[in-house]
């Protein structure tokens, strides 16, 4: 099981984290695990790109693990900017889980 958290503040996103694995298919074919990383490590991408800004990146040695927190202080323009993307992020989270509710829980903290 995939689990995500979402980590907020004052009602706006400031990072996640997301641990396990789905086992919904063999290694290397599972669809719900590919598709969690592809969401993810894009917001991150784009956050990084987009926003120029390096948020703090924890990821796990074999998989299954990533943790990104945004810096603090941001300008009021690329906060705007990283919790769109964020938010985008969870939508698509979201919908991951609305169709595979057995291999990924998603957690507001």
């Amino acid at each position: 099981m995939i689990k995500v958290s979402l980590f907020r503040s004052k009602g706006e996103l400031t990072g996640f984290e997301i641990s396990g694995h789905a086992e919904s298919g063999p290694y290397g074919h599972d669809l719900v695990c590919a598709a969690v990383s592809a969401v993810s490590f894009g917001t991150v991408n784009a956050i990084i790109s987009l926003c120029d800004i390096e948020p703090e990146i924890t990821q796990g040695g074999e998989g299954g693990y990533l943790k990104v927190i945004l810096p603090g202080k941001l300008s009021k323009d690329i906060q705007s900017k990283a919790q769109l993307l964020l938010e985008g992020m969870e939508v698509s989270l979201q919908t991951i889980e609305n169709d595979y509710e057995d291999y990924i829980r998603i957690n507001n903290l």
